[in-house]
């Protein structure tokens, strides 16, 4: 079992930085088997929405086209978290943001019912 905290979520105004990071509970995240960490996120009234990805055990990384070139998704080794370094917010990246931990890593990436874990989320707000 694999508990996800996010933190770092907040109030920011449009072209403004966030960094959000993502801790295992009480354990280093090389402790479980992990395919996959990543993030999604979720506005009112709308699916939950992949956001970015990496493997875990080689450090490939994947994008929604909608942040692409915006976010950058990393692994902080020392502090033993996985980071969102948002840039460039809008509005429209408005929304509850969700760590989430993949098993086995397998099948399409952007795919919520591929992750098994999940975070409590954590709250971005985009001021215009």
């Amino acid at each position: 079992q694999v508990q996800l905290v996010e933190s770092g979520g907040g109030l920011v105004q449009a072209g403004g930085p966030l960094k959000l990071s993502c801790a295992a509970s009480g354990r280093t995240f090389s402790t479980y088997a992990i395919g996959w960490l990543g993030w999604f996120r979720q506005a009112p009234g709308k699916r939950r929405e992949f956001v970015a990805n990496t493997v875990w055990s080689v450090g490939n990384t994947h994008y929604a086209d909608s942040v692409k070139g915006r976010f950058t998704i990393a692994r902080d080794s020392a502090k033993n978290t996985l980071d969102l370094q948002m840039n460039s917010l809008k509005p429209e990246d408005t929304a509850v943001y969700y760590c989430a931990a993949a098993s086995y890593g397998r099948g399409p990436v952007a795919d919520p019912a591929m992750y098994n874990f999940w975070g409590q989320g954590t709250q971005v707000t985009v001021s215009a």
